[in-house]
């Protein structure tokens, strides 16, 4: 585990696997870079094909400071931390990727000038990136209702999820404020080649067969489960690691 300053001071910390070529994956909202990328093997798998995988802790998440002042949530600090630190490892030449919020954080950063060479985006469909009110509104709603959702319900499920992975409601719900939305003309311009998975079953985003239409060389794997299952299957992976070691 690392550590380093985000631009506000902010703590933020970084975990490391392997060695060689660098690649930075971004996990989603209520994980980690621990529950997203190591614990279910897949930064392991990256890192066999001789690859250096770094994972931060987004603010507000994993051992990362978890800041209530939604003063340290302003429009867009993701990619603000995420730029901050491919800066702080003097990362020139690395590949990028993420899950769901992580995907979406990747495309601010590409959009707002990050050039890695290639890029991952998982769990993450058109609709979220155009759109990010909507997702935003339906997880405001499950951390102002925690302990009111019927059992088995998606918010039920998440609410479960943000017990287990410890997460902190107080500084979760600023983070939402910092969604910034993506135009269809901007995705278009991402130029790098472009992995997009999902889940078969998973629909939270909208479409990310539709992202990687978008995309002059984006390239569409489905993998087995939805939303939250997905990204514990080793099949997502065994797909990151073919994908990037015909690289």
């Amino acid at each position: 585990m690392h550590e380093y300053s985000a631009p506000d001071g902010v703590r933020l910390v970084w975990h490391e696997v392997g060695e060689g070529r660098p690649i930075v994956l971004i996990h989603g909202l209520f994980s980690s870079a621990d529950t997203n990328w190591i614990k279910f093997g897949h930064a392991k798998r990256i890192a066999a094909l001789g690859r250096r995988v770094i994972m931060p802790d987004l603010r507000a998440h994993g051992e990362s400071d978890r800041p209530h002042d939604a003063a340290a949530y302003p429009p867009d600090v993701l990619a603000d931390d995420g730029e901050a630190l491919i800066a702080h490892l003097g990362l020139t030449d690395y590949d990028l990727g993420g899950y769901s919020l992580g995907a979406r954080t990747v495309v601010r950063m590409l959009v707002r000038g990050a050039r890695p060479g290639r890029v991952i985006l998982s769990g993450m469909g058109l609709e979220g990136l155009l759109d990010t009110g909507d997702r935003a509104a339906h997880f405001r709603r499950i951390l102002t209702g925690l302990g009111t959702f019927e059992r088995g319900t998606p918010e039920w499920m998440a609410e479960a999820f943000l017990k287990t992975s410890g997460g902190d409601p107080k500084a979760l719900l600023p983070l939402l404020g910092s969604f910034v939305d993506t135009t269809r003309a901007e995705i278009a311009a991402i130029d790098q080649p472009v992995l997009v998975m999902s889940g078969a079953e998973d629909s939270d985003n909208g479409s990310s067969e539709a992202v990687a239409e978008l995309l002059p060389q984006g390239a569409y794997v489905a993998v087995p489960g939805n939303h939250m299952s997905a990204v514990v299957k080793p099949e997502l992976g065994r797909a990151m690691a073919d994908w990037l070691g015909v690289a």
